[in-house]
C-alpha cells in the first residue's frame, strides 16, 4: 500500500526502523515519538516497510483535507 504524502511515508519509515531494532525511540524528534510507537506496536513490519519503500517523486507534502 503506498503513502498518501511525504510526512507519512517518513512517519512509517521512522515506525519500520524501530521496529526492526535498527534505531530507538529516544533517537527520534520529540514530536513524533508517541506516534512512531503506536504505529510500531499496531502494524506488521511488511505493512510498515510497503509505506515507507514508496518514491517521494510526485508525492505532495502534506494531503489535504477535504472540505
Amino acid at each position: 500500500m503506498p503513502a498518501k504524502s511525504k510526512t507519512q511515508r517518513r512517519l512509517m519509515g521512522m515506525a519500520y526502523c524501530v521496529k526492526e531494532g535498527k534505531c530507538k525511540l529516544k533517537d527520534l524528534p520529540p514530536n513524533v515519538r508517541d506516534e512512531v510507537k503506536r504505529l510500531s506496536r499496531s502494524m506488521t513490519k511488511q505493512q510498515l516497510r510497503d509505506f515507507a519503500k514508496t518514491k517521494e517523486k510526485g508525492l505532495p507534502r502534506k494531503k489535504r483535507k477535504k472540505k
